[in-house]
């Protein structure tokens, strides 16, 4: 039976990164995108990011995008809400830091467990699988199609991770060649354990905290016997999880904790020596 791992006030906390993103807006199969390249403009190994629900214009987002670029993948990162990211201030007036929040008394936080489930019930209503799944597969072949492209790499975050294993399933694009050749999850959540994993087809890393609200021990060791059983049947798989991090740590961490940031440039690492081993 699955065990449905859904999405709290947590999913809103984390910190807005320092820097000005370097890439360029396209339209790319009907959606906004973003897109960093490297310097001398390969597609060779590319990757799409599906994004948490703060959208393709979250800062922090293309910051990471910039930083794939860099090591000499095309980064895209389509709108695949259309224009209906949650607002970025949530970070901050709803789910501030994880210290700030321990502060707060408990009628305030009884105001923001409030405010936060009446934005989130009906955002994920509006952007359930129904509606988001053919989008991404729609975006994943259409980027295939791109002239120069070899071959896909997905990495989702949070809201995306679930979606980024759902791309690796056998299934995912309905034709053969035009899936994704490898999956780096981050924090998913609303993922169906062990269903979403079942049809997992291609090499898959993970990156997970110990203290996500949203995925304890229980899923954590869940997901590391479902790969342990991948990686028998000949798919390459790695599931790492990262001490005191909570939801949200490889794209909303703190840089001025020391912790925080590690665990951040280390995942951004992981994703990174993945793709390379298998795009390139």
């Amino acid at each position: 039976m699955s065990t449905g791992v859904g999405m709290s006030s947590c999913c809103l906390t984390g910190k807005v990164q320092e820097g000005t993103p370097k890439g360029h807006v396209e339209t790319i199969a009907g959606l906004q995108t973003y897109v960093a390249e490297p310097k001398d403009g390969s597609k060779w190994k590319t990757v799409i990011f599906l994004v948490d629900i703060f959208g393709w214009e979250f800062k922090n987002t293309r910051l990471l995008a910039d930083q794939y670029a860099e090591k000499g993948f095309t980064a895209y990162i389509p709108d695949v809400h259309e224009g209906d990211s949650l607002d970025i201030e949530f970070l901050q007036t709803v789910e501030p830091q994880k210290t700030e929040r321990d502060a707060r008394s408990l009628t305030e936080k009884a105001t923001a467990t409030a405010k936060t489930g009446a934005t989130l019930g009906p955002w994920l209503l509006k952007h359930r699988e129904s509606v988001a799944r053919p989008l991404i597969e729609s975006f994943i072949k259409q980027v295939r199609m791109i002239p120069g492209t070899n071959k896909v790499g997905v990495v989702g975050f949070c809201w995306g991770g679930r979606y980024a294993v759902l791309a690796g399933d056998k299934d995912f694009s309905g034709a053969e060649g035009m899936g994704v050749d490898a999956v780096y999850t981050c924090h998913p959540s609303l993922v169906a354990i062990p269903g979403d994993f079942e049809g997992l087809a291609v090499p898959a890393s993970f990156a997970l905290g110990d203290s996500d609200s949203l995925l304890g021990n229980k899923e954590v060791d869940q997901i590391k016997e479902l790969m342990a059983k991948k990686k028998s049947e000949g798919i390459d798989t790695e599931v790492r999880v990262y001490e005191d991090q909570v939801h949200g740590f490889a794209l909303r961490g703190d840089w001025n904790s020391e912790k925080d940031k590690k665990a951040m440039d280390e995942s951004c690492k992981q994703g990174i020596d993945f793709f390379n081993k298998h795009l390139a």
